[in-house]
């Protein structure tokens, strides 16, 4: 068996940190097992799904490297497929019309209500010779549920995360699998498209637990084969409330926004609620090679955004040079900060000296900003340019015009002016940093002038 497993969102708005979990899960254990990843939108709800949203998915998943193996597949492309299903179980005597209007469905759930019984449809029409509905009037197709008689009927699920999960039959209604108008219901069409597609593992949030034992209806009455189950417990916020924009960011994009790396994210999403002995630094092949749903928890996890920028740090720190000045320049770029060939060939040799501090994309490219604008310094750093220091940096400069330019010997150099005055070395250090970069903080003094070349840094100290 080739295991094929779907993620499978919904087109209504951004890509939540949880979806992008549930991805990650499925395409970890298609990898591990040498199957197949595959995308559904799922955009039968039309009234809330947008072209918009839709980019907005393929855009988060193709960030997370997590694009699907084949063309993503659109719910509503296949609404014939649905009705056609709908229409053959109608056929077959395993469903039937209900022509019942929202007046007398409001009625009976009224009357369910008011006599303490749950708010099922109660079959009115099941056992109902269709000639008997209103002339015009056309009926939905209600798939007929399991009854128990006994009052002891149940559908057994054999979860591979939650394990055996029961429900009695008398919980299950006689649900709509194609509307009066011709429309598929999503409960319905979810399980002929995952049939149809050949989908052999539902991995998805536990919230969908329930909707399971109602598909698992439409799968008996046609007689296809299941898929296994796994349903993995929500991502919850700090406080263990549901996650929302009150705790942080909650959008995969917003991620990225925030200077985030994918594989950092990727690694944070796979330790929340999976786990392989003490390992938290774990990279994409070592995660294909580990990735089993028997390590995947019941329980809720909790999003730690400070646990999450640590990591991040990790991976920028071993992230290569040259992909973080890319990174850096795009996001330099977007603030109107242009870098040509020579100030990029800058920012290049800078980001080594920054990678060590930095928890963020935003953060190497705050630290490389001052080589793209030579910055006004104010307060504290304004403060460190009095007549004294001016004269020393003057003093520098005309050290520094024959200096070889290299980290070791300006380093060196630095010590000597510093020891000829009598002063300690941050006495020159600091109204020197100030005057290459315009703050207090920064890479190394001999990263810096070694970053701007010669010309540039004499400049900057003379202008200071």
């Amino acid at each position: 068996m080739t295991v094929r497993t779907r993620f499978a969102p919904s087109p209504t708005g951004f890509l939540h940190i949880g979806g992008a979990r549930t991805a990650l899960f499925n395409y970890l254990f298609a990898r591990h097992h040498g199957g197949q990843y595959l995308l559904r939108i799922e955009d039968t709800d039309r009234a809330r799904s947008t072209p918009e949203a839709v980019q907005q998915i393929l855009e988060s998943l193709a960030w997370l490297e997590l694009s699907p193996d084949e063309p993503p597949v659109m719910q509503t492309s296949r609404e014939a497929r649905h009705a056609e299903v709908a229409r053959e179980l109608l056929a077959q005597g395993k469903a039937y019309l209900a022509f019942d209007t929202p007046e007398e469905l409001t009625a009976m759930r009224e009357r369910a209500a008011a006599e303490g019984r749950p708010l099922r449809y109660d079959g009115n029409w099941r056992d109902r010779d269709p000639a008997e509905a209103p002339a015009g009037r056309a009926g939905a197709i209600r798939i007929k549920a399991p009854r128990a008689t006994d009052g002891t009927g149940e559908t057994v699920l054999q979860d591979l995360v939650q394990g055996e999960v029961r429900v009695g039959n008398a919980e299950l209604d006689d649900m709509i699998i194609l509307r009066s108008d011709g429309t598929p219901t999503y409960l319905h069409a979810v399980v002929v498209d995952d049939h149809d597609m050949g989908i052999t593992h539902v991995i998805r949030g536990d919230d969908h637990l329930t909707n399971t034992f109602r598909q698992l209806m439409v799968y008996d009455a046609m007689g296809w084969e299941k898929p296994q189950f796994a349903h993995i417990p929500l991502i919850h916020g700090a406080d263990g409330g549901k996650l929302s924009k009150r705790h942080g960011a909650v959008g995969a994009l917003e991620f990225r926004d925030q200077g985030l790396l994918p594989e950092a994210v990727c690694n944070y999403l796979l330790r929340l609620g999976w786990g392989h002995g003490d390992e938290e630094f774990v990279p994409r092949d070592r995660a294909i090679e580990l990735f089993e749903l028997s390590d995947v928890g019941r329980a809720a996890s909790r999003m730690d955004y400070a646990k999450l920028s640590h990591l991040n740090g990790l991976y920028l720190r071993a992230a290569d040079p040259d992909r973080l000045t890319a990174e850096v320049l795009a996001r330099l770029a977007a603030r109107g900060l242009h870098a040509d060939e020579t100030a990029a060939a800058r920012v290049r040799a800078l980001v080594p000296d920054l990678q060590p501090r930095a928890r963020t994309l935003l953060d190497l490219a705050e630290g490389a900003a001052f080589v793209l604008a030579r910055p006004t310094p104010e307060g504290k750093a304004a403060a460190l340019l009095t007549a004294e220091s001016r004269a020393h940096l003057a003093e520098l400069a005309t050290a520094f015009e024959g200096a070889p330019w290299e980290r070791a010997a300006l380093e060196e150099l630095l010590r000597q002016q510093a020891e000829a005055r009598g002063v300690k070395l941050g006495v020159l250090a600091q109204p020197l940093r100030v005057a290459l970069t315009g703050t207090t903080q920064s890479p190394p003094i001999d990263a810096v002038l070694t970053a701007l070349g010669r010309e540039e840094s004499l400049a900057r100290i003379r202008s200071a």
